[in-house]
């Protein structure tokens, strides 16, 4: 079986989670965790970048740095994954989601300003399949009604709007280094900060509510409980994880991006056709092959794709369920204006397997029998 992921591994890996153990910091913040921070800020001209426990935990320090509180109402897509919603939840906020556009699967900036009210906090636009949703206009708005911008960046590492790395364009943004992202530490994540104002704050969060980082820069004597917190760093050996996969980052990237590419090429006669549609990149936009996806006609076409798939040795899989038809969607929050495309989109689409170092003919035997179910009409 093709299975659809596989966990990137470059190699270098065990040896560096080996330096971790023999440097007797196995915890948070040793010099793994610090050297992917500083290659996050330095690759991609963040103030600042700290890695987390999770992009979950990344979101949540997200929700509390901008300041969202019992009652507030924060703008976000229906479809996404349920971290992008629960972060926001849990600072007791109102959920108002708003439709997708149908070439990038990213919320429709043209509907924010419908779904704003005295009650708006925040904005939380999400880069699905790490193409860049329309931040210009998002942050036009966000500065004409005073919202903070929110960017869960999870699958964008790597990709660009204008030349802007994602997560780096609003006030506070989001990865994910889960093991199905294209860099990965098994669990972990990252935030964010534009401005220098939260930076320290975002610190405390991250270490329990103490001031422990001040602590070991020697600016306090010593660190204490000082606000809202809990436990976000993740284990230095995680981070160490990660580096082997941050110092090659640019051959992760270009490796996937020639299995897209190959993707590309094989179904574009079948969209020129009429039978798929294909993923859209807007001008501007750099992506990173986070996923390649086709759309069906329709979810009864979509599941007979998958099934004759799997009956050749290749695992697809749908993604999202709109958040806005779940139970706790519906419980938190409610859909602004009319659901055009988030649910009858969600139901075409399918993930095909991508992942780095991907065999040459396991991509051709992906292509040879998608072509034989598509082809057949």
């Amino acid at each position: 079986m093709i299975t659809f992921n596989k966990a990137p591994f470059i190699g270098a890996e065990f040896g560096y989670i080996q330096q971790a153990v023999d440097a007797l910091k196995i915890c948070g913040d040793g010099s793994f965790t610090k050297k992917c921070n500083a290659w996050l800020e330095e690759r991609f001209g963040a103030r600042s970048a700290l890695l987390t426990t999770s992009g979950t935990s990344a979101l949540e320090m997200a929700a509390a740095l901008s300041g969202v509180q019992a009652g507030d109402e924060v703008i976000l897509p229906s479809y996404t994954f349920s971290s992008t919603a629960t972060a926001f939840v849990g600072r007791g906020a109102r959920l108002k989601f708003i439709d997708i556009r149908p070439d990038t699967m990213n919320m429709d900036e043209k509907l924010i300003e419908a779904a704003i009210t005295p009650k708006t906090k925040a904005i939380v636009p999400v880069h699905y399949a790490g193409v860049s949703c329309e931040m210009n206009t998002i942050l036009e708005i966000a500065r004409e009604h005073d919202l903070v911008v929110v960017e869960d960046a999870a699958q964008g590492v790597m990709s660009t709007y204008h030349g802007q790395a994602l997560g780096t364009i609003g006030d506070f943004g989001c990865y994910s280094f889960h093991e199905t992202k294209n860099y990965s530490m098994g669990e972990g994540g990252a935030i964010l900060v534009r401005d220098e104002g939260p930076v320290e704050t975002a610190e405390i969060y991250r270490e329990k509510g103490t001031d422990r980082s001040r602590f070991f820069r020697g600016q306090v004597d010593k660190y204490t409980w000082v606000d809202w917190g809990s436990s976000f760093l993740p284990s230095d050996m995680l981070a160490a994880y990660l580096w082997a996969q941050l110092e090659r980052a640019d051959e992760i990237n270009e490796n996937r991006l020639e299995t897209w590419r190959f993707y590309r090429e094989a179904f574009e006669p079948l969209a020129e056709a009429g039978r798929i549609d294909l993923q859209v990149i807007p001008e501007g936009c750099v992506h990173n092959a986070h996923m390649f996806y086709v759309k069906c006609r329709d979810l009864a076409d979509r599941t007979q794709f998958i099934n004759h798939m799997r009956e050749h040795g290749v695992q697809c899989v749908f993604h999202y369920v709109p958040l806005h038809s779940a139970p706790a969607g519906l419980k938190f929050g409610e859909f602004v204006g009319e659901d055009r495309y988030t649910t009858s989109e969600s139901e075409r689409l399918v993930r095909l397997p991508m992942y780095y170092g991907m065999d040459p003919a396991d991509r051709q035997t992906v292509v040879d029998a998608a072509l034989d179910y598509f082809q057949r009409g």
